[in-house]
């Protein structure tokens, strides 16, 4: 399977300091798909996802980008091919939303190829796409919290990579605008992009996800289609929960309806 994609992982184990998070990982990101990782807190989801975007240097095993592993990279060249949102980031204080947006450009930066069409053109698309135009002008610091998330998505679409990796892009978004990320990923994936995103709702991973990993405890308990993988055991296994696996009736795929909580009977 690892010879068929562009960015895979062989036998990770994953660590801060001696704190070992993750053991034995295997993971191969079908191309041109939208892979989900799923799993309860402290799992290894995240970890995971810092080791695949370079952010985390596995304490053994290695990961591979077309073939070649991923720390032959010199950066900007790993930026020009991998984007990232990754979890609660920071911006510099008083920078507006243009300017932060930009620097989603900086890879593809030379000493003698300065900010071009291109760049502003890849700015504006991403801004548009993620609904901030409005918010240019802006100072990050003054936005609320999910107002920063979408602009740190857009930043992420300005670097206009093949491969994106995002980690909780739907933190700190009500609803609609949940809604409106994963629609936003699920096109780009149409457009042909190959995505990798860490969820917490297994139900919106289930919705849009061409390719499924459930961890739990720093282990990888199955990987695939959502279709093919989520069931009954599985949500028990990763967890911890009764449920009923009915059909969602908006795209026919699996969809978790958790036990419902044994009311106390009143005495007659």
């Amino acid at each position: 399977m690892a010879d068929s994609v562009r960015l895979h992982a062989e036998d990770l184990t994953l660590a801060y300091d001696r704190r070992v998070v993750a053991t034995d990982l295997d993971v191969a990101v079908p191309d041109g798909s939208l892979t989900v990782i799923i799993g309860p807190n402290a799992c290894g989801k995240s970890t995971l996802l810092r080791a695949l975007a370079r952010m985390l240097r596995p304490k053994e095993g290695t990961v591979f980008l077309d073939g070649k592993r991923l720390g032959e990279y010199p950066t900007k060249e790993l930026a020009r091919t991998l984007g990232l949102l990754p979890q609660s980031p920071t911006a510099p204080d008083g920078i507006t939303v243009a300017d932060l947006v930009a620097r989603g450009r900086y890879p593809h930066q030379r000493l003698w190829r300065q900010w071009s069409r291109d760049d502003e053109r890849a700015v504006r698309e991403a801004m548009t796409a993620t609904g901030v135009d409005d918010l240019a002008d802006r100072r990050v610091e003054e936005l609320s919290g999910g107002q920063r998330q979408r602009v740190w998505l857009a930043l992420a679409l300005a670097q206009d990579t093949d491969l994106m990796l995002l980690d909780e892009p739907t933190t700190y978004l009500d609803i609609a605008h949940q809604i409106e990320v994963l629609d936003l990923c699920a096109d780009l994936r149409e457009a042909g992009r190959t995505l990798v995103a860490v969820l917490h709702d297994v139900n919106q991973a289930c919705r849009y996800a061409t390719h499924l990993i459930a961890m739990r405890d720093g282990q990888i308990v199955a990987h695939g289609d959502p279709a093919e993988i989520v069931n009954v055991d599985l949500v028990r296994e990763v967890f911890g929960i009764e449920c009923e696996v009915i059909s969602d009736p908006q795209t026919g795929g699996p969809m978790v309806v958790p036990a419902a909580r044994r009311r106390a009977t009143t005495p007659a």
